[in-house]
This record gives structure tokens, sequence and C-alpha cells, in this order.
């Protein structure tokens, strides 16, 4: 077959992927957006029913068009789901699903050449490319010893639906995170938790403004500007008390134990010794960046992450990744999909193609 040409092709329709298509679509680049979901809204269409946008963390709007008036009762998965159709549809984006991206390759030798997109649809070529696959879809599960004698259920945060399910059940939740305080406060209101951390978390009391932001994003990016994996921002932040943590607290399910040495058909065996029995095993270890489709391309570097310059890939000038490291959060994605089309427009042979469009 013949491979489809085009500009620029976006892989991903999520916060990033949309934010770098529009962009994309003022400059009069040509583009194309493939998307592995059946429909819009990127990894918000699994988020589990009870995060409403009370509590979800902070969601800025997408670039030219605001979100509508917000519901706080709504489940995030089921508002941004509609908020990000929507988008699509008002500005005509060119968003096309479900196309599942299997690798992508340089054409040839040329650093100005092409790179060759294979998909579950048909290939396509482009003078660059714009990876917006986010986490969600590799959820990191960590192995202990034992792990699969355990009798009960284990579980990662990508497959949970609601603390229902679990009631009257002894919960393990493990992980230091936002997920894990939030998933340890909602169950722990309905049936037994306990909590389990490689680290003792940090908690942070001061108000986290626009300085604390921007510190820790740019330490974040200070690690993959070397070329080591990127850490969660909340890994520099800390976690933030909350009324809903505080009431936690009280209850005493925040009180975390050190991780514990082994998995046994009834429970974990804890630092001291002891067996905790539980019924379930809930892992909130966070995700990895979703990259297997770029490996034929030979990114990585030594220490074991992408070496960056800003959006772009510091060895291949031609790729860019968005919702990325500093650029993980909805604010930094918002940037970085400009910050790489800014940058694509720079790219030998680009320029001519681009005509700025006047939005009315």
């Amino acid at each position: 077959m013949i491979p489809d040409p085009t500009d620029v092709v976006v892989i991903g329709a999520g916060q990033a992927g949309l934010s770098a298509a529009y962009h994309l679509q003022r400059r009069g680049l040509d583009y194309a957006v493939l998307d592995a979901e059946e429909g819009p809204g990127g990894a918000w269409r699994h988020r589990w029913k009870s995060l409403r946008m009370a509590t979800v963390n902070g969601i800025s709007d997408l670039p030219g068009i605001p979100k509508p008036e917000v519901d706080p009762a709504e489940p995030s998965s089921e508002f941004l789901t509609r908020y990000f159709g929507n988008y699509e549809a008002e500005l005509g984006l060119s968003v096309r699903r479900p196309v599942k991206v299997r690798a992508v390759r340089r054409e040839d030798d040329n650093p100005a050449g092409r790179l060759r997109i294979e998909t579950s649809d048909g290939d396509w070529t482009a003078k660059a490319l714009i990876n917006a696959t986010g986490t969600w879809t590799r959820p990191f599960w960590p192995i202990y010893p034992g792990q699969n004698s355990f009798r009960g259920r284990q579980l990662h945060v990508a497959d949970y639906v609601s603390a229902d399910e679990f009631r009257g059940q002894h919960v393990i939740v493990v992980g230091g995170g936002i997920s894990a305080v939030g998933l340890l406060e909602e169950i722990s209101r309905i049936t037994i938790t306990s909590w389990f951390t490689r680290r003792e978390p940090v908690w942070r009391d001061a108000p986290f403004d626009a300085k604390a932001g921007h510190d820790a994003v740019a330490l974040v990016e200070e690690r993959v500007r070397r070329g080591l994996p990127p850490q969660s921002v909340v890994s520099v932040t800390g976690l933030i008390w909350t009324p809903a943590l505080r009431a936690a607290k009280e209850r005493g399910a925040l009180n975390r134990q050190p991780m514990f040495t082994s998995i046994e058909p009834d429970g974990v065996r804890r630092a001291d010794g002891s067996l905790l029995k539980a019924d379930v095993i809930l892992w909130a270890t966070g995700f990895r960046a979703e990259l297997e489709h770029l490996a034929p391309l030979h990114l990585r570097g030594p220490g074991g992450g992408i070496a960056m310059d800003g959006t772009q890939v510091a060895a291949e000038p031609r790729v860019h990744l968005v919702g990325y490291g500093p650029s993980s959060s909805t604010i930094g994605a918002n940037r970085a999909g400009r910050a790489a089309v800014a940058a694509i427009i720079r790219l030998p042979g680009m320029a001519a193609a681009a005509e700025p469009v006047t939005w009315g």
C-alpha cells in the first residue's frame, strides 16, 4: 500500500494531542491525528466514576475554547469526554480513530527525510511527529516475592471502578502518590484499609502556588534534559492536604507502613516479620510513558530515558514528545503542544508549507 503523506502526524487525542492539533491547524500545516480510543476523551474515558469534577486535579481549558460550566458532582470521565468531543467537532480537527500505531521508523538516512508511521489502518509518512500517547495504557506493576501465590484479588488503579466492590474486605493500597491517597480516602469510608509505601510520604502544608508549580516542573524538566526517565511532578511537590484527606487521617486511613517484604497466599509479610491478612491488593504505583511504538527510532540513551530539548527529542529533531515529563500536567500539555508546533515550523522544508490562519 502507498502510505498517506502529510506534514505532521500526531499520535493521541488527549489534552496534549488536541492542543498540538489546534496549533497545527492555526499554522496551516497538513496534519493527521491518530487516536487508539473508540471515541473522544483520551485517558479520561477510563477514569473511575467516583472521580468527580469537584475532586479531580485542576483541568486546564483546551486552547481556543474554554470549558463550559462545570457541575462539580459530574464524573470527570463524562464531563471531559464531552468537552473533548465538542472541541474536536467545533474546530473540525482531523482525528482518525480507532487507529493503533504499531511502529515509527525513519524512511532513510536523510536527517531531513520522512518518517513512516505504521498503523492498524494503513501507513502514513510525515516530515515530523508529535507523540501524545500519555501513560494510561502502561500501568506499572512492581514485582514482589510470592506475588502469584496471593489467593485474593490484585488490581492496578487503572482497573479501579468504585469502592463498593470492596465492601466488607480488607484492602491493601500500595503507592505514595495522589491516586493512592485519593483511593484510600474513598475506600476507607466503607471498609478496612492498610497503606504501604516504599518511602515516607512527604506532605505539603504550604499552598501550592504558581512559583511552587514552576519550580516543580523545572526539576522534572532537568531530568529529561539529561536523558533520565521522568519522575512525576508529585514526587517533587509532595502530597497536598485537603479537608477530605485530613478526615481520612483522623480515621487512621493514612497510617503509612513501610513496604512489605513478600506476598503470601493470605496477605503480606510486613517489614517487622508479621503477617497481615488481606483480601485485596490495590497497586496505585503509577504509569510509564507509552513509547513502545517509537522503539525502531532508538531514542533512549544510556540513562534509560530520552534526552529532551524542550518537547524535541535531542537526537531526533523531527520527533516531539508532549504530555511527557514536565508537560504531563494539563497546563504543561497545552504549552507543550504550542511549543512543539513552533519548533516543527523551523524544520527544513516545513516553513513554506505553513500559512498562519486567522481565527474569527
